[in-house]
């Protein structure tokens, strides 16, 4: 049997490290141009050079991402930055527009090209005719149930590979084709710039009463009621393996390094522990607590068994809940001092109880007994992030561990 693939967000190099060292089969990220996450610090041609060179040493692959629905004036540009995007050795292209998809055909002869959530598949007939046209994978919709997706999977060529989203933030648009953002901002989230105002905080107003404002309420600070939860799905990954998916895709190109390894990691091992042992599997309640340790908008299995009910709408705030800083990334340790070099993003004091986690490691808790300024002299806090520090460990860690505390 196949393994499913774990496929993780890499929003720049650093996230790429990250998603590929805590055990993701393949990365997608996006350039320069093209691609809908502008927010995103995406990828130099340098850097993508870079990041392809660091996955495939490990024996991963990375995806592009040339998404966008183009309009006339982005084909003017077009054609030259597929041919040079090209010359890097990507496993994969993901596209959306049928006219990016005849431009990557002519620039990348022999290119493989993945079909984006954003082109809406939502049944077996569209699927084999992108697969008729040459695509090698259509990533769902995300509105599909699983019942769906397995009989997509029964009624379409074996050579046609299926993708899905399993966690991170929901749309409140079909697939993401929101005219929200175009309409109030006009930034075009087709073409990458979304302002996110689903996110909003709206009042009804009547025709008749110009500035009276009447609050839409779930309480006394109004309603977001374009508003989503987060999909989870780390509970249900026999059914996902179930329905015959080739790529479970992780949602969140911009969120943090913190995001990366702690979603990545707890997937990685659910998966892994399926495929060593599929009929005593069980799962393991710390995958969702490490979940749970990132910011999210609580959690829900989206479309995956049925049409959500409104309890999977969040109409009390469009913030995250953050339970927990992220205080560190360590860049070095040495062994016979047990001194960790850590790249500081968060205020650190001495006497703090924090948790240090790393690849395919349970976490452990230590109080910060001895913490240094990079010239090893001792210091009782580090309030300014992005500083080095060192900081005592209680059991032996390596580079690209994390260090992280409960608010």
């Amino acid at each position: 049997m196949k393994k499913i693939e774990l496929l993780a967000p890499a929003g720049d190099l650093e996230k790429l490290k990250i998603a590929v060292d805590y055990g993701a089969d393949a990365v997608y990220l996006g350039g320069e141009m093209f691609g809908l996450r502008a927010g995103a610090r995406n990828f130099s041609l340098e850097d993508m050079r870079a990041g392809v060179e660091y996955a495939h040493g490990k024996g991963r692959k990375v995806h592009l991402t040339v998404n966008i629905f183009a309009h006339n004036e982005d084909m003017n540009s077009l054609d030259d930055y597929l041919r040079q995007v090209g010359e890097i050795p990507f496993d994969a292209f993901i596209v959306s527009d049928p006219g990016v998809i005849c431009a990557l055909k002519e620039a990348v002869p022999g290119a493989e090209i993945h079909l984006s959530t954003q082109a809406n598949t939502t049944n077996y007939r569209s699927a084999a005719f992108w697969h008729s046209q040459g695509v090698k994978r259509v990533v769902l919709a995300r509105e599909l149930s699983l019942a769906e997706i397995r009989e997509i999977r029964e009624k379409t060529p074996g050579s046609l590979e299926l993708e899905a989203f399993i966690h991170g933030a929901m749309c409140i648009s079909y697939s993401g084709r929101c005219l929200l953002s175009n309409f109030m901002t006009e930034r075009d989230a087709n073409r990458g710039l979304c302002a996110h105002p689903c996110r909003y905080k709206y009042q009804l107003v009547e025709e008749k009463r110009p500035g009276e404002y009447y609050p839409i309420e779930e309480d006394g600070r109004g309603s977001y009621i374009f508003n989503s939860k987060d999909l989870c799905m780390i509970a249900h990954i026999p059914d996902l393996i179930g329905a015959g998916l080739a790529s479970v895709k992780i949602e969140g190109r911009m969120k943090s390094i913190f995001y990366v390894a702690a979603v990545v990691g707890a997937y990685r091992r659910a998966i892994d522990a399926w495929y060593a042992d599929p009929e005593h599997y069980r799962e393991d309640p710390a995958w969702f607590g490490e979940l749970a340790k990132v910011s999210n908008r609580r959690f829900t299995t989206g479309f995956y068994y049925g049409r959500p009910d409104h309890t999977d709408q969040n109409y009390e705030t469009s913030s995250y809940y953050r339970d927990y800083d992220f205080i560190g990334l360590i860049k070095d340790y040495d062994p016979a001092s047990g001194l960790a070099l850590v790249e500081q993003r968060n205020k650190i004091c001495l006497g703090d109880q924090v948790e240090v986690f790393g690849p395919g490691t349970d976490f452990f808790t230590q109080s910060v007994g001895v913490l240094l300024n990079q010239d090893r002299e001792p210091i009782s806090s580090a309030p300014h992030p992005q500083q080095m520090v060192y900081i005592k460990m209680e059991q032996p860690v390596s580079e690209n561990f994390m260090v992280r505390r409960r608010k």
